[in-house]
């Protein structure tokens, strides 16, 4: 996918410490730790929304639903 170009507002703080992690090589430039950074978060938002939909499961249900069939040895047309 095509980059595009956006501009943040970062504090001081956390502009000084990309620039010591672009220093210190972790990221070849501050565009890549802010990518980086979207990215986890990205993937914690997914794995969370997994976890809460996750809840909403009722096991044993679910349990009933996958056994559901497995005593009948006749394959399904």
């Amino acid at each position: 996918m095509p980059a595009s170009k956006v501009a943040v507002t970062l504090d001081q703080q956390t502009v000084k410490e990309v620039d010591r992690w672009v220093r210190e090589g972790r990221y070849p430039n501050r565009s890549r730790a802010v990518q980086a950074a979207l990215d986890e978060m990205k993937l914690r938002l997914r794995r969370s929304r997994l976890a809460r939909e996750a809840a909403k499961l009722d096991m044993e249900e679910e349990k009933a639903l996958a056994e559901e069939g497995l005593a009948d040895d006749t394959w399904p047309e």
